[in-house]
């Protein structure tokens, strides 16, 4: 199949190809304008030689990820993107690039083209463009500095997250002829413990909070940190991996770098002992799974249209 990029730059486009139209349903709920905003968090104050100012930030840290499940960095720094021509097949492919992709239950593709490979805990990336593979080997490994909080040293000694998973997406969501009928990513949940997410200046990200979506718009050389659906697990639902969802623009070009980390692929994750009972937790929400279910049931499209992973472990 064509890429989205080439069809964009190549054709004329009235209209949106019909096996992008998504089927026409209630309008969305939105907020208004500063109705609801994002914690933004400064990550330099974890490195504070003022104790007062490093248990606040953490504080704040616990508090977003409890109510929100999603947070802003402004502290971390990123390096920039390149472009990829390599294809791969199948979810276990260390290196896959793709377009349109929809699952079985799905009405309609996608309004995106995407590179993903796993960075660790094999370092896998595409050797074009030249430079691509020097500037990612440093970019992955300071990406672990929310690991160190989120969930925490012992939580990470407990699911050896040094030895775990981390992948890296990079989406491409090129301007779209009719944006109110299409999507670049539908709702869900992320897999794993964080996802950091680093875009650039154009808007397209929004989270389902409180029942209504609220569109995200990061400052540049700024990090959105979201909790993924195996710490909601971890923690017994006290932190939240909550939907989102990417939508397409008729004018902009959006990019988005996402790396998603995780435990190893046959750790078992179920909630911890410390957030079960009691009196102060409530009694496990969660089956436990080992991490590499949440891949093979995506793989095999079990899960079914308008249901999450969560909904599958639930008990």
């Amino acid at each position: 199949m064509l890429s989205l990029k080439k069809l964009v730059k190549s054709s004329y486009l009235p209209s949106l190809p019909s096996q992008y139209a998504l089927e026409t349903s209630t309008p969305d709920c939105m907020v208004q304008d500063d109705e609801e905003t994002i914690p933004i968090i400064d990550y330099s104050l974890l490195i504070s030689g003022n104790p007062d100012q490093r248990f606040k930030v953490i504080e704040e840290i616990g508090h977003a990820c409890r109510d929100w499940g999603f947070f802003m960095s402004k502290f971390l720094r990123y390096a920039r993107r390149g472009e990829e021509r390599i294809h791969g097949t199948g979810r276990a492919c260390p290196i896959k690039c793709g377009t349109s992709s929809k699952g079985s239950a799905a009405k309609a593709f996608i309004w995106r083209d995407y590179l993903r490979a796993y960075v660790h805990p094999h370092f896998n990336a595409p050797n074009k463009p030249p430079g691509f593979r020097f500037l990612l080997q440093p970019y992955r490994s300071r990406l672990k500095t929310p690991l160190i909080v989120v969930p925490g040293k012992k939580m990470n000694n407990k699911l050896d997250v040094e030895s775990g998973s981390q992948l890296l997406a990079i989406n491409f969501y090129p301007p779209c002829p009719h944006p109110e009928t299409s999507m670049g990513i539908p709702p869900h949940t992320d897999h794993g413990l964080l996802t950091l997410l680093v875009q650039n200046d154009v808007a397209g990200l929004e989270i389902l909070h409180k029942g209504k979506w609220v569109p995200i718009d990061p400052p540049l050389n700024s990090f959105l940190v979201n909790t993924g659906d195996h710490l909601e697990i971890l923690t017994n639902g006290k932190y939240k991996s909550l939907e989102h969802r990417a939508t397409t623009n008729n004018k902009l070009t959006r990019i988005s770098i996402v790396t998603s980390h995780g435990p190893p692929f046959d750790t078992i994750v179920l909630p911890a002992p410390e957030f079960v009972g009691g009196g102060n937790y409530p009694p496990a929400g969660y089956r436990g799974t080992e991490y590499r279910e949440h891949f093979e049931l995506q793989q095999k499209n079990q899960l079914g249209l308008n249901k999450t992973f969560l909904d599958h472990v639930r008990l």
